[in-house]
């Protein structure tokens, strides 16, 4: 049994970790249907074609980084009524929504670089204003691609300093350290990242408790700006009150927002 259990976690990781959601094909025909949505396929080195939603709207454009259950077509709304007159580009993870494949790190962190040079040579997009939006699982995603590309600032809502590190909070009777494929070790990265930084962090996250967002919060080294969002839970955060408009004001001037006091 003390190998067994090991062993069956080590082999069941990516069904733990990764939730794949498909997209009904009478979803995808209602936002085909959209003037203001284009879809993007990207072919990866190995041939994998991966899927992406393009929301149309002014030249500053946001990459976004779903949670691990989440089929990033609903944001299409969400964006537009949030933070109007901004574009976005939202990446449907390998095995996600349209995109094939399995989903790992590297695989992710190899589709958010790709995602990345396809946005900055985008017509009417400024090169000078792309910003990246992790949330849950993708903020280990978005803070990797900061780690690798320039960004003009970085939205992280529900963050973890590293997936391991919440890996060994709930499975602390295992040689998580040994047994997990993918880290996201985002506070590694974070003393050396100088893109400035909002971090949304759930008051009663029950997912990722706080302790987490807070470590990788203090550990940055650029400008920051903390946001804690008292009442929300992982999966509630952007019906608080201060969600969107702290979004809207960071991506006006995310230089220059204070740190959190």
């Amino acid at each position: 049994m003390a190998i067994a259990v090991p062993l069956a976690v080590y082999f069941l990781q990516d069904s733990l970790i990764f939730y794949r959601q498909p997209l009904a094909e009478s979803r995808h025909a209602a936002l085909a249907r959209r003037a203001d949505v284009a879809e993007v396929w990207l072919t990866a080195a190995d041939g994998t074609r991966v899927h992406a939603w393009h929301l149309r709207a002014g030249p500053t454009l946001v990459l976004y980084f779903g949670g691990n259950a989440e089929e990033v077509s609903w944001m299409l709304d969400a964006a537009r009524a949030g933070a109007p007159g901004v574009s976005w580009l939202l990446l449907d993870y390998r095995g996600y929504g349209l995109s094939e494949g399995s989903p790992s790190q590297k695989a992710l962190i190899a589709d958010a670089l790709s995602l990345h040079d396809h946005a900055a040579r985008l017509p009417g997009v400024d090169s000078g204003r792309i910003y990246a939006f992790g949330r849950s699982l993708g903020s280990g995603v978005a803070v990797a691609l900061a780690a690798q590309r320039p960004l003009r600032g970085l939205i992280l809502s529900t963050p973890y300093d590293s997936l391991r590190a919440v890996a060994m909070r709930y499975y602390w009777f295992l040689p998580v350290r040994w047994l997990l494929k993918h880290p996201f070790d985002s506070v590694a990265l974070a003393p050396r990242l100088d893109t400035p930084l909002l971090c949304l962090i759930a008051g009663r996250d029950e997912v990722i408790p706080p302790a987490h967002a807070e470590r990788l919060y203090e550990a940055w080294r650029g400008p920051k700006r903390r946001v804690f969002l008292a009442s929300a839970s992982h999966n509630t955060t952007d019906e608080a009150a201060e969600f969107w408009p702290s979004i809207r004001t960071f991506l006006g001037n995310p230089g220059d927002n204070p740190a959190a006091r």
